[in-house]
C-alpha cells in the first residue's frame, strides 16, 4: 500500500494534519503530504481519509 495525497485536490484545511501528525505533514505549498519513512498503517490513517472533504487522500 502506498498513501498519498493528490495536491491538484487538496484544498489544505490541515485535516489530515490535525487527525494524524505522525502520518501527515503541510507542504511548501500548504497543501496536505504524508511524512517520509512513516508506518503509513498507523490507526489514524483511515479517520484521516474519512475527514478529507475532498476525498484527496488516497491509498494506491
Amino acid at each position: 500500500m502506498a498513501l498519498k495525497v493528490d495536491e491538484d485536490a487538496c484544498i489544505g484545511c490541515e485535516l489530515c494534519v490535525q487527525v494524524c501528525p505522525e502520518v501527515f505533514e503541510m507542504n511548501g505549498d500548504g497543501k496536505g503530504a504524508v511524512k517520509a519513512g512513516v508506518d503509513e498503517s498507523s490507526g489514524c490513517v483511515d479517520e484521516a481519509i474519512d475527514s478529507c472533504p475532498t476525498s484527496a487522500i488516497v491509498k494506491e
